[in-house]
């Protein structure tokens, strides 16, 4: 499945009327359509993930730094 204009189902190139489908056929596009909602859910989430690791990645470089540049100036 590629794309959805109204009822019609574009496969490979060729169009279907939805109404014409089996009910497999039709069972078959609602679990295509709840996949790709939930991977498109799932990459926000990775997205938001990375984000964070980044984040207290960052923070523990910077500390390290401190703690670093503080030894040195203390000796």
């Amino acid at each position: 499945m590629t794309q959805e204009q109204s009822n019609v189902i574009t496969i490979e190139g060729k169009e279907y009327k939805q109404e014409d489908l089996n009910d497999q056929q039709n069972y078959a596009i609602a679990q295509i359509r709840d996949l790709q909602t939930k991977a498109n859910d799932l990459k926000f989430q990775l997205d938001q993930v990375q984000a964070s690791l980044d984040a207290f990645t960052n923070a523990l470089i910077s500390s390290v730094k401190e703690e670093k540049a503080e030894e040195a100036a203390a000796s």
